[in-house]
């Protein structure tokens, strides 16, 4: 008989935490991997017009964003929830080994994105799940160690966004004919195997956790029916790829089914439920712009960097290093490792003085520092030389996008968990996730606005066009604040009737 981590005190939960945690830092050190340079590849490489290549990652990365929901289910009710991580990452490493292989073929591209989907579905949530269920019943430790496994993400994010552009840039300059995009691209595959070679050693300090399939043998017909969804799954998003239309019917029915999901649970809920259902769908409408605005690192931003950043880091006219443009992206993750532990400091501190802030206020001035970051972006017109922007503006920009990330997406996942009943926490974080990837592709559709016309190289032409997005970006970034702000004293209320019907109910 399977154990519990009731009756395995032997095996220690940190122990069991350490093996969740690397094999998470190994599979986003191949996602970022491979997201730095997916834009760079289809237009540099493929020849995709920038509105092309924004609009095919932007619905990759609604999809990606999506597939979690479906892939939390299958761990809990139908194949295990460790089963299905090693199966989902056993995945991706089949999407990244399909991506290094040297071809321009873009049915090809658009199918190891489908694998690559798949994978980050059937991992993602069932790895946090994991980190959930070592720590259950210890209510102390889990907010610490979802700090940790944050932390994660962001060590596995900035090291592979560092190394990939180099790799890609040395195997070009050494053996010409583009192979430095697949040799990238097997960097990443080769961190997945590193990933599952960890888990393999430290196995033993998982075998208690899991959910209820993960304690019984295999159900082969249930593995096959994954499999058989799996590879029709593959297919569709294969297709949604290369198909505008087919993306944004896809973009339009997963928002749709959000609100339907929002409208059914607020009609059937009484009264303190509906207010916490309520404020959870302003706060998910909230984040859903949010993520627009993220969206942009990795593709005007990614191109603006591409085409009008000056590589060069100096401090006095004293050169440092220089960057290639993707390894910008990088910026991202490193400031939100050096940011964190100073807004967990913070919170603490507010906390102990009763002065902590509502989730709403929080989100508020997360919108007020993205609009920062964007202005900061758009200021690189005023201080470019030639049309290339000085590296440090983007230093200041990802450093602002960086705290409203904190403020914002980091608290996403709590919000729900404040909010909604535990009975439809599973629903809602399917809608949480969904909701966040349609504004993916929404993102997209942004970053088209900045679309650079065929046959335009001079940089005095696209800074131009590059900095009007950025300035309206931080206008909307500046409404939004506007907006959320006002909404607060509400959301309050809102919190308030919740909290109490949610007292009322325990003591009864």
């Amino acid at each position: 008989m399977t154990s519990t981590p009731a009756d395995a005190p032997a095996i220690s939960r940190n122990k069991s935490f350490s093996t969740v945690f690397l094999i998470e830092l190994w599979e986003r050190f191949g996602f970022y991997g491979m997201q730095v340079l997916i834009v760079y590849f289809m237009v540099q490489q493929l020849g995709f017009a920038d509105r092309r290549a924004n609009l095919v990652w932007g619905a990759a990365a609604a999809l990606i964003y999506v597939a979690p929901a479906v892939g939390g289910w299958i761990g809990d009710k139908i194949l295990g929830t460790r089963r299905t991580m090693l199966i989902g990452a056993s995945v991706l490493a089949l999407g990244y080994a399909c991506m290094s292989v040297p071809t321009v073929n873009t049915w090809f591209l658009f199918a190891a994105i489908g694998v690559i989907i798949v994978g980050n579905g059937l991992f993602k949530a069932n790895a946090g799940n994991l980190v959930r269920k070592i720590f259950e019943g210890d209510d102390s430790k889990i907010d610490s160690a979802f700090t940790i496994y944050y932390m994660a993400v962001n060590v596995g994010s900035a090291v592979s966004q560092l190394l990939t552009p180099w790799v890609k840039d040395y195997v070009n300059e050494v053996y010409g004919h583009g192979y430095g995009w697949h040799a990238a691209f097997a960097v990443c595959f080769f961190g997945l195997l590193v990933g599952l070679a960890n888990y393999f050693v430290m196995r033993a300090s998982m075998h208690h956790i899991g959910s209820e399939p993960d304690h019984h043998p295999v159900a082969w017909h249930k593995l096959g029916l994954v499999a058989i969804g799996a590879i029709a799954a593959i297919a569709l998003s294969t297709a949604i790829l290369q198909y505008e239309t087919l993306a944004r019917i896809f973009v339009l029915g997963a928002g749709l089914a959000v609100l339907a999901i929002f409208w059914f649970l607020i009609s059937r809920g009484d009264r303190a439920e509906r207010a916490g259902l309520i404020a959870a769908l302003v706060l998910v409408v909230q984040t859903v712009f949010f993520f627009i605005f993220y969206q942009q690192m990795s593709s005007s931003l990614a191109l603006f960097a591409l085409r009008n950043v000056d590589p060069d880091f100096s401090v006095f006219g004293v050169h440092l290093w220089n960057w290639s443009p993707a390894q910008f992206q990088a910026l991202n993750p490193l400031w939100i490792m050096v940011l964190s532990p100073i807004l967990a400091s913070l919170y603490t501190r507010a906390g102990n003085r009763g002065a902590d802030l509502s989730i709403a206020s929080k989100f508020a001035l997360g919108f007020v520092f993205v609009a920062i970051g964007f202005f900061v972006y758009s200021s690189a017109i005023w201080f470019a030389t030639n049309g290339k922007a000085n590296s440090w503006v983007m230093v200041w920009g990802y450093g602002f996008g960086a705290l409203g990330e904190l403020l914002v997406s980091g608290l996403g996942l709590a919000m729900i968990a404040r909010y909604v009943p535990a009975r439809m926490s599973g629903f809602m974080m399917g809608a949480y996730f969904v909701s966040s990837g349609c504004s993916q592709y929404l993102g997209g559709l942004v970053a088209n606005v900045a679309s650079v016309p065929e046959g335009v190289t001079d940089p005095t032409q696209t800074l131009p066009i590059y900095t009007t997005l950025f300035f309206e970006l931080g206008v909307t970034g500046v409404i939004c604040t506007l907006i959320a702000f006002a909404v607060v004293p509400w959301m309050k209320r809102l919190g308030r009737i919740h909290a109490a019907g949610a007292e009322a109910m325990s003591t009864h």
